[in-house]
């Protein structure tokens, strides 16, 4: 989808973050922006914020919750029209050993970074089918390729993203169905979320992250990853034993220990 001009795009999450500068960056190239965040202060910000930018639609959504994603679509279709473009982005962390998560932690992050995306794209993905165009693309992580200590629930949703994601986006091939889905796999973003955390690996650039995004939509790409040497996660799994694979990752490139000392957004 090269041209967004006229096009209806929601991002869940889209009132901070990457999603806030994602509908930034669509609302320029001349799109009809809807945004979905559990925050109405955010919302209520970017909205005047973006509107003299061009349209922009902002809704109050708990995507932990079924009847909210329903009801909201359901005013979406209602009131705006069919969805063409959905940009699943919307995600919690708890950056705790597993053991000390309660399982409040454990369906919450579940419902938010692995449910919801699915639930989401349920109640939009028809849609697109009938008219056979739009596109689909799903915000997963680098966790989703790689365990790490303190992010197993949060690895866990991911990976449970990464998979359906790009089972959605053969299943669309194989009907010779015209909607595309593209899987983004991005390291950690400086956006707050993920405040404390030190890495070696650069900590990637929230407007760099979202432009590539968008132009991965742009041209309809399958996998963005980000940076560019997480294409070589899988291919290092299959070609190493786990045992140097854990030491070269954990010991040389410390990963395993990026989350030590994470903090988090503090709200």
């Amino acid at each position: 989808m090269k041209d967004f001009k006229g096009k209806h795009v929601l991002i869940t999450g889209g009132a901070s973050g990457i999603g806030k500068i994602m509908g930034r960056l669509f609302l320029e190239k001349g799109a009809i922006l809807i945004i979905w965040d559990i925050n109405q202060t955010n919302i209520d910000k970017t909205v005047k914020e973006f509107s003299i930018l061009g349209e922009i639609h902002g809704y109050k959504v708990d995507i932990a919750d079924l009847v909210q994603i329903k009801s909201a679509a359901t005013v979406v279709a209602s009131t705006i029209g069919t969805v063409d473009v959905l940009i699943n982005n919307a995600g919690i962390v708890v950056g705790k050993y597993f053991q000390d998560h309660t399982s409040t932690e454990v369906i919450q992050t579940m419902n938010i970074n692995a449910n919801a995306p699915m639930l989401v794209t349920l109640e939009f993905l028809p849609a697109m089918i009938k008219q056979n165009s739009g596109h689909v693309c799903n915000i997963a992580s680098s966790a989703g390729l790689i365990s790490n200590p303190r992010m197993s629930v949060y690895a866990a949703s991911k990976w449970a993203v990464i998979g359906w994601s790009d089972s959605v986006r053969i299943e669309m091939e194989r009907q010779k169905i015209e909607v595309g889905v593209t899987t983004v796999t991005p390291y950690y973003i400086n956006t707050g979320m993920f405040d404390g955390v030190r890495s070696l690996i650069p900590i990637l650039k929230p407007e760099r992250v979202a432009r590539k995004i968008v132009r991965a939509i742009g041209k309809n790409r399958i996998i963005l990853s980000m940076p560019f040497s997480m294409h070589f996660i899988r291919f290092s799994q299959g070609l190493l034993p786990i045992w140097l694979f854990d030491w070269f990752t954990g010991s040389v490139l410390g990963i395993y220990k990026t989350m030590d000392h994470f903090t988090g957004r503090k709200e």
